[in-house]
């Protein structure tokens, strides 16, 4: 039986309504679907591939400690450095008297820094320097001009200047030789006290460009490759791998790449992180993630403790008592059985961590209980969840 033309006109006008609703329900994955997520700029989830630091070192030696230098036990390096030293201001000792040299005032260190990308020739950066002798600390100590050199052995800075341990210092009574000891006075840092001597070349393709994931993933790598096209308005970022995202330079913008690189570090996505737990054993940290989730389980939590006190008790003869009559020594103990009555928490399925934790603290589980308790809940395969152990 046909429609009349009046429900004709009705389902025609309920369908252009209800047509553009249809439409923008958003699908699984999609912007929307994830605007409940944590959001983060591209520059907080990942990094230029080929810019990154360098790292040096190189072997000095630190002058005017007061007494608190290498001995000479551990000192040969130490004099030897001396030794090459004064000779190269021109001062050659004799043979017999360079184990005569007193080293109590010097200190021979390692030297490391971190040259950063783009870094031009004059650019200082911070030194840490570490004793690798037996001195006590480096309080008041000035390291030597020291050649930095990368791993291809190759000096890229020279660094020299004060010590400063912030604020540490070691103290050693001379009669007693007790000793009293704030932070750690064997490392210090030389604010400032490299400067470059060479450069790095940073190759960076200007047509385009990868930028590598800090943590890997696929679904955070897709939402970076979206997030980066909605925010340009073109398909020019593809995601390669569940690290690597290739970003296309378009034209215009290939002889002004800094502008660009810095409006692409500056576009946000939200960012999935996985299901963990990860745990602490030696200090007892646990750390739950917010997309942890419970299949339904009981936990029961219970601790018996035994105490068991033992002391002596003096009998002593009463009085008038005959001859012969000894003082006895009699042992007590006391044993005592104590098993806490706790109850069963049972944690629904789809619990959340607030879930988790409310129900675990309601039995009244301590950080080192809820190791042991979510190692269990693991092995019956209700935590939905990788568990990882440090």
């Amino acid at each position: 039986m046909d429609a009349s033309p009046h429900l004709r006109r009705l389902l025609t006008l309920a369908f252009i309504v209800c047509a553009p609703v249809l439409s923008t329900v958003p699908g699984p994955g999609s912007p929307a679907d994830a605007q409940a997520l944590p959001s983060a700029r591209v520059k907080d989830v990942g990094r230029i591939v080929g810019v990154r630091e360098n790292e040096l070192y190189g072997y000095g030696i630190v002058i005017g400690l007061n007494g608190t230098g290498d001995r000479r036990q551990s000192s040969f390096f130490t004099v030897q450095s001396l030794t090459n030293l004064l000779l190269r201001q021109g001062i050659n000792l004799p043979p017999d008297r360079r184990a005569a040299l007193d080293t109590k005032n010097i200190a021979a260190v390692m030297a490391t820094a971190k040259l950063p990308a783009f870094a031009r020739t004059g650019t200082t950066v911070d030194v840490l320097v570490s004793s690798i002798g037996d001195a006590t600390s480096l309080l008041g100590g000035t390291l030597l001009m020291t050649p930095l050199s990368g791993a291809d052995n190759q000096v890229y800075a020279v660094a020299s200047g004060s010590v400063s341990i912030g604020g540490g210092f070691s103290v050693t009574a001379g009669g007693t030789g007790e000793t009293a000891q704030k932070n750690h006075p064997t490392a210090g840092r030389v604010t400032g006290g490299a400067v470059v001597e060479r450069e790095v070349l940073m190759p960076v393709n200007a047509q385009r460009l990868t930028i590598a994931l800090l943590f890997p993933d696929f679904t955070t790598a897709a939402r970076l490759a979206q997030s980066v096209n909605l925010a340009f308005g073109r398909p020019i970022a593809q995601a390669a791998d569940s690290t690597n995202v290739i970003v296309d330079v378009p034209g215009p913008d290939q002889a002004r790449l800094v502008e660009f690189v810095a409006r692409v570090e500056q576009v946000t996505l939200p960012i999935d992180a996985p299901a963990k737990v990860v745990v602490n054993e030696r200090t007892g940290t646990v750390i739950m993630g917010n997309q942890v989730r419970l299949s339904t389980v009981a936990v029961s939590h219970g601790n018996l403790s035994i105490h068991i006190k033992s002391e002596l008790q003096v009998s002593q003869p009463p009085p008038f008592a005959p001859p012969g009559a000894t003082t006895t020594t009699v042992t007590k103990t006391d044993i005592g059985i104590n098993e806490d009555k706790v109850g069963l928490a049972v944690v629904s399925g789809g619990a959340s961590i607030g879930d988790v934790v409310s129900a675990l603290n309601a039995i009244g589980a301590t950080p080192r209980d809820l190791i042991a308790i979510l190692q269990a809940i693991k092995r019956a395969g209700a935590l939905n969840a990788e568990l990882e152990i440090m």
